[in-house]
């Protein structure tokens, strides 16, 4: 497999459980090459012969009325296998989308798994290794990483994919490791800059002190204003050339 061809996946489907008989309605694919997005998108709406459960309607918004004159997902099966083909897989809660291909496939006659033509890497498992404890759901790592996903008001496949690359490369390209809080949004480019900057005060020979020291007329000018303030509250507790003044 080669790691220079990456493949950020994504499905939408009308449930939860592929074994109660749910089916894949959408399949969107992002194209990674040597870490950079390219325009070469795999994307698909599917007709399920089925119903959408509710639940999931609300989540992504498609309906099978939408779907009704799209291609089944036997139709497509052959060029997204082509497309697919010995890229790494990169998907979130990979089990999901993988359990849900793997059953399509199946039910088009291939007798394929994507395991058998890809390797696969899930995006989950490593925000939970990044950052333990912490959400790992992809509107979280949005946040955490400061990538704006201010347009994701449904689920879409190929929206989420394309997010989902954004969320990768910023998890793999070697900023995790400050252990900064990124839940405030703040950018991992912009914080490692921020902490670059503030450690460079601190590195290297220290400049010396520049004194510069008060001339004549500056002194007598100071003097002035001390003799003045003292006629006027005659309190003055310093009268800074000598020491402290008497009260």
């Amino acid at each position: 497999m080669s790691a220079e061809r990456q493949i950020i996946l994504d499905t939408e489907t009308t449930g939860l459980e592929v074994g109660d008989g749910h089916r894949v309605i959408e399949i969107g694919c992002v194209e990674l090459k040597n870490r950079r997005v390219t325009s070469n998108n795999f994307h698909h709406y599917l007709n399920p012969e089925r119903a959408i459960d509710a639940g999931a309607l609300d989540v992504h918004g498609i309906s099978a009325e939408f779907l009704a004159d799209k291609p089944r997902f036997a139709d497509v099966a052959g060029s997204l296998l082509d497309y697919l083909r010995g890229a790494e897989l990169v998907i979130h809660n990979a089990a999901f989308d993988v359990g849900f291909i793997d059953m399509e496939l199946e039910r088009a006659g291939l007798g394929l798994r994507l395991g058998q033509i890809c390797s696969i890497v899930d995006t989950v498992a490593m925000a939970r290794r990044l950052h333990p404890g912490q959400r790992a759901s992809l509107d979280a790592l949005c946040k955490r990483y400061g990538i704006d996903n201010s347009n994701r008001e449904l689920h879409g496949a190929l929206l989420d994919a394309r997010l989902l690359a954004d969320v990768y490369l910023a998890m793999t390209g070697g900023q995790a490791t400050l252990g900064l809080d990124r839940e405030a949004g703040v950018g991992t480019q912009a914080a490692a800059s921020a902490l670059g900057q503030l450690q460079s005060l601190f590195e290297g020979p220290a400049a010396p002190l520049r004194v510069i020291r008060a001339g004549e007329e500056e002194l007598a000018a100071h003097r002035e204003r001390l003799a003045g303030i003292n006629k006027k509250a005659g309190k003055l507790l310093w009268n800074g050339e000598d020491g402290p003044a008497a009260l």
